[in-house]
């Protein structure tokens, strides 16, 4: 969750002007991690002290929660060099803080308490204002992958079309099925914690440049959100980079999980870049039947069903997932990320939630964070 100074709204025209001039289908990822205790592996809000210790690395970031703190990797031109800097910099945060903390990648701490110390710093002030009934439980952890898309009317209408994917990648990447000790039952407690917020979900489709001017302008008029930073919903345009930016993933526990994540994110858009420049691609679909299939994915993730927004006919998604990662194929092989699309390939069959049940039926859920904070640094061969 990013908070900063707002700025004023763009107009379309200047908002058209970002987008026509972002490279193509470059990709970057923002990784919320959750800061630990090295000895217990519960909670510990020492961000703070572990940013002290890394000085000015611009690569990490102070996030609200005092126990969570964010890497950010630079824009690259393909998923492994994203990866490679993700897994240097994981090594070298725990390298240079270990003693101090340890670290783990998944959208909801299994065992902790369901609120926690919030970093009172003067950037956060207002948010923690706005929302203090509820910002001292938003100890949530998201994978967030920013793709570039050139061209202002092909980047919003990748942007309408990619909503209705997002219960997909959301059971994908689902890393959250324990909250306070106990199985939620949900593949990720993380998006129900969240709506304790608004503009969370999947958002509105936008017919226009002016319309969605329209509504940033609305937002920092009425203080309700002074700019997209406060745009909280699972995919948006993010005018500041240029991007269509993914933020429905979980944290993911090791790089190579979020090197599936980035690969299918970075895939997804361009063949949704492609589909428009060809006339394909079909009206945006009504917010409402993609909520109940975002429901299922957040309650069921892979094991789950979906339905064509279309026709309500309901498939397994596991077969839906296969079926997409088939047809993302060629574009990732020709943007270099077709070994992070075979780790997805693998995510369909045991994701992240499922790999946090099975070490909880084997050991218990008092072992889960312990096993997140030995995954966080685990090499990725591709």
């Amino acid at each position: 969750m990013s908070h900063r100074t707002p700025n004023p709204p763009l107009t379309a025209t200047e908002l058209r002007a970002r987008f026509d001039a972002a490279a193509a289908y470059t990709v970057g990822i923002e990784d919320e991690v959750l800061v630990l205790d090295p000895d217990t592996h519960e909670l510990a809000p020492r961000a703070s002290e572990v940013l002290d210790r890394m000085g000015e690395d611009p690569r990490f970031k102070l996030e609200l929660p005092a126990a969570q703190l964010e890497i950010v990797t630079a824009p690259t031109a393909t998923v492994p060099e994203a990866a490679a800097a993700l897994l240097d910099a994981r090594r070298e945060l725990l390298a240079r803080t270990g003693d101090l903390a340890a670290f783990a990648g998944a959208g909801w701490h299994p065992t902790s308490p369901g609120r926690g110390a919030l970093n009172e710093v003067p950037r956060y002030a207002r948010v923690i204002d706005d929302y203090r009934p509820v910002i001292d439980r938003q100890l949530v952890c998201a994978l967030q992958v920013h793709v570039s898309v050139p061209g202002a009317e092909r980047a919003l209408a990748v942007y309408n079309a990619a909503r209705a994917y997002m219960p997909w990648v959301a059971a994908l990447a689902a890393n959250a099925p324990f909250y306070e000790g106990h199985d939620s039952g949900l593949a990720s407690v993380r998006p129900k914690v969240g709506e304790l917020l608004p503009r969370q979900g999947i958002p509105p489709a936008f017919e226009s440049w002016e319309d969605y001017a329209g509504a940033m302008a609305w937002g920092a008029s009425t203080g309700a959100f002074p700019d997209v930073s406060s745009w909280w919903y699972e995919v948006r345009l993010h005018h500041g980079f240029g991007t269509v930016e993914l933020r429905v993933p979980d944290s993911q526990r090791t790089v190579g999980d979020a090197a599936a994540i980035a690969a299918v994110a970075q895939s997804l858009l361009a063949w949704l870049g492609e589909r428009h420049d060809r006339g394909e691609l079909e009206p945006p679909a009504p917010t409402w039947r993609i909520e109940q299939n975002r429901w299922w994915a957040c309650r069921d993730g892979v094991e789950g069903k979906t339905a064509d927004l279309d026709t309500g006919a309901l498939r397994p998604t596991r077969e839906c997932l296969h079926e997409l990662l088939d047809r993302l194929d060629p574009v990732a092989t020709r943007l270099g990320a077709a070994g992070g699309l075979a780790c997805a390939r693998e995510l369909v069959e045991c994701n992240g939630t499922l790999a946090q049940r099975r070490v909880a039926a084997h050991a218990g859920i008092p072992a889960v964070p312990g096993w997140l904070a030995s995954q966080f640094i685990e090499p990725w061969p591709r």
